[in-house]
């Protein structure tokens, strides 16, 4: 279609009156398995990350480790704007296919690094695809979940992450059991067998579609229709009939894209407001999270004296409760509502955060008691920042979702996820508890100051389409 001229389309309100379906249950599996592989793969580092500092070829020091940890966090910082750019200009499928190779082979060249240097930078690339995973898979899902169960799907996908962190707990305990594998060998064994399985991730991609929202916005109303068609003969052929339309149709002016000016503009003009709310949430959460989890199992072994072989023992719960969360509290940001959820899940993290650090600092916590606190806490904060993911795809237009989502998770990540690890690292590498405890309360202040910047800027998404909630670009006639 010629660029600039204008039609009107049913396909966002035919998308959202689908029954829930096998052709949805596909999506979430295709492009939610990624967080199970991230999880496997990120939770591998934390439980693996005393036999690496110990390796005879790279003997690193507790600071390194935490740097290591930050070449990830800047590799998906960079990663989620390059690809995250392209996500919006190429399409969804296209990116989200680019995106999981990339991490496919760096996650495999990790198992073969020879130094710090090379490690670093095989973390930097495997973080660049994951970043480019979190734009171009969060706003194809949100695109095509009918919009009475996005909350709860977005949310559950996202906390997916953390079965794949019980799995590599789970694989921890045997590659670090010197009765099983030699360390040195089971940690590269693991990084190259968690990569390889990627290659499953790439054929079931195959069999998802674009998203017919970015079609139709992108002038190509056509293909659009012909998919939502395919869909909705499935969905007919299994459920019946279809329920009558909840909204009518929406008039479009389409355009091959958006400049960043105009990017730029809506962020910090037209949504001011939910720029600031998503910057915070997004920054708060991966400061605490990256900080806490990358560095657990230092914690363990320097100020518990935890084996390298039984940290698994202690990452297997925290993951579980990680897990749990997103699964139990899920239904309730589409019930209950968006914004008093995610007051209440970043509130109640912060304040039980604030304790735990204290109790730590004052020596009464065990490895098993900190542990299980840890994973109460993370009950609530692992639903607290899938929430933010999905706030920050609702809150933009669809033209510019994956750039809105990669914008915000890479100042987020950059702000909070970069520092928090080195920061940690190097409180944990000078052995005083009281000083790991101010680092502790900087993380629960942080949670706080998000549930309160939820509660005055939030804004109602629950049940409603995507584009009433925010209106697309194309939808305005240009003048």
């Amino acid at each position: 279609m010629r660029d600039g001229s204008s039609f009107e389309t049913t396909v966002p309100a035919r998308l959202d009156r689908l029954p829930w379906d096998r052709f949805h249950t596909l999506v979430c599996v295709a492009l939610g398995v990624t967080w199970i592989l991230d999880g496997l793969e990120v939770t591998l580092v934390g439980s693996l990350a005393p036999a690496i500092a110990a390796s005879p070829s790279l003997r690193l020091t507790e600071s390194e480790v935490g740097l290591m940890a930050s070449a990830y966090l800047l590799g998906a910082v960079l990663g989620a704007l390059g690809f995250g750019w392209a996500t919006d200009r190429l399409g969804r499928k296209k990116l989200f296919t680019a995106t999981v190779a990339v991490y496919l082979l760096a996650t495999i060249a990790t198992g073969f690094a020879w130094d710090f240097w090379s490690l670093a930078f095989f973390r930097f690339l495997t973080g660049a695809g994951i970043g480019g995973e979190y734009a171009a898979v969060n706003s194809a899902i949100q695109e095509l979940i009918p919009a009475r169960r996005r909350g709860q799907t977005d949310i559950v996908i996202n906390g997916t992450f953390w079965a794949g962190g019980a799995m590599g707990a789970v694989i921890g305990l045997v590659v670090l059991n010197p009765a099983v594998v030699d360390p040195e060998i089971g940690w590269r064994a693991a990084f190259i067998v968690g990569g390889a399985l990627s290659f499953v991730i790439l054929l079931l991609r195959r069999y998802i579609p674009e998203s017919p929202r970015w079609l139709m916005t992108h002038g190509r109303p056509e293909e659009a229709e012909r998919i939502v068609s395919e869909i909705e003969r499935g969905a007919e052929s299994r459920h019946g009939p279809l329920p009558p339309l909840q909204h009518g149709p929406i008039r479009l002016h389409p355009r091959d894209h958006i400049g960043i000016a105009e990017v730029v503009g809506i962020m910090f003009r037209r949504h001011r407001d939910r720029s600031v709310l998503a910057l915070v949430l997004m920054a708060c959460q991966a400061f605490c999270y990256n900080a806490i989890f990358f560095t657990y199992a230092l914690v363990l072994t320097r100020f518990y004296g935890v084996a390298n072989e039984h940290v698994g023992w202690y990452i297997l719960p925290f993951a579980i409760g990680n897990l749990m969360g997103p699964l139990l509290l899920g239904r309730l940001f589409d019930t209950v509502g968006r914004r008093p959820m995610i007051t209440l899940t970043y509130g109640l993290a912060g304040v039980l955060m604030a304790i735990t650090g204290f109790a730590f600092a004052q020596g009464w916590l065990s490895a098993t008691s900190q542990t299980a606190c840890w994973t109460v806490i993370f009950f609530f904060a692992s639903a607290a920042a899938s929430a933010a993911y999905l706030t920050v795809g609702e809150a933009f237009p669809l033209e510019m979702r994956a750039m809105g989502i990669a914008v915000f998770y890479a100042f987020g990540t950059g702000i909070g996820g970069v520092v928090g690890p080195a920061l940690f690292g190097w409180l944990i590498e000078g052995g005083q508890r009281v000083d790991i405890m101010w680092g502790y309360l900087l993380g629960a202040s942080l949670m706080i100051l998000a549930a309160i910047t939820e509660w005055r800027l939030g804004f109602a998404a629950e049940g409603r389409s995507l584009e009433e909630v925010s209106e697309p670009v194309s939808a305005r006639a240009r003048p």
